[in-house]
């Protein structure tokens, strides 16, 4: 059996070329993701406070997105738009792509979220003359996004596992450069064990990182108590 450096001996020389691809893998993690955190609390707060006809259109779209490969999303967007007359770059239309799948989970998340927060609140909001948005802005989403926190983060290591399908349009991230690699050495073990070693310490990273935060922010008897 092959000892763990005699598989990674001829790998060497490569790393570097694998590591090239780290910022488009973190340019479309967190582009992704920072679309859905915009968007998707806007849905999630049509579905539950909108008014029913724009309720039932917000959660269309997101049964909508969910029900559609992420491939699919990713080659509408750059094969698809450029018939409409809109052409983006693989890398700025892989982001927008990963950006629409992960609003639509965000919005499920916080959705959620937001329903787990006493009614109560709201009505003492809008009676304290607070208007909606404001009622939103103010109370609830600050209590929802602490409760939503261990949700939104697993979202982000899903986008950041989901940054390997850009592979398909021809972005130069870590896994693509991974398999270039490969192909040059003739060997797909290494540079596949090394591309999920990277994936691994960077989704337990977010992880640990978001574990901490949540600690410190998390509501008391609310999804989640802070530790002392």
């Amino acid at each position: 059996m092959p000892s763990l450096s005699s598989i990674f001996e001829n790998l060497e020389p490569y790393i570097g070329v694998i590591l090239s691809g780290l910022p488009n893998t973190l340019i479309l993690t967190f582009g992704g993701f920072g679309i859905g955190l915009i968007v998707g609390p806007l849905l999630a707060f049509l579905e539950v406070y909108g008014p029913r006809p724009l309720a039932r259109l917000a959660a269309a779209v997101e049964e909508v997105i969910r029900g559609i490969p992420l491939l699919v999303i990713m080659f509408l967007v750059y094969f698809g738009l450029p018939e409409l007359g809109v052409r983006l770059d693989p890398l700025t239309a892989a982001v927008v792509s990963i950006g629409i799948r992960s609003l639509a989970y965000q919005s499920q998340i916080i959705r959620s979220a937001i329903l787990s927060i006493p009614a109560g609140q709201w009505e003492a909001a809008l009676a304290l003359g607070m208007s909606p948005l404001e009622a939103f802005v103010n109370v609830i989403a600050p209590q929802a996004f602490r409760i939503a926190i261990p949700g939104l983060v697993n979202q982000f290591t899903v986008d950041l596992k989901d940054t390997s399908i850009a592979y398909a349009i021809g972005v130069a991230e870590i896994f693509t450069q991974s398999v270039h690699v490969a192909q040059i050495i003739l060997d797909y073990l290494s540079p596949l064990l090394f591309v999920g070693l990277i994936y691994f310490i960077l989704t337990y990273t977010a992880s640990s990182l978001a574990s901490i935060l949540y600690r410190r922010v998390a509501i008391p008897g609310l999804g989640g108590g802070a530790q002392p």
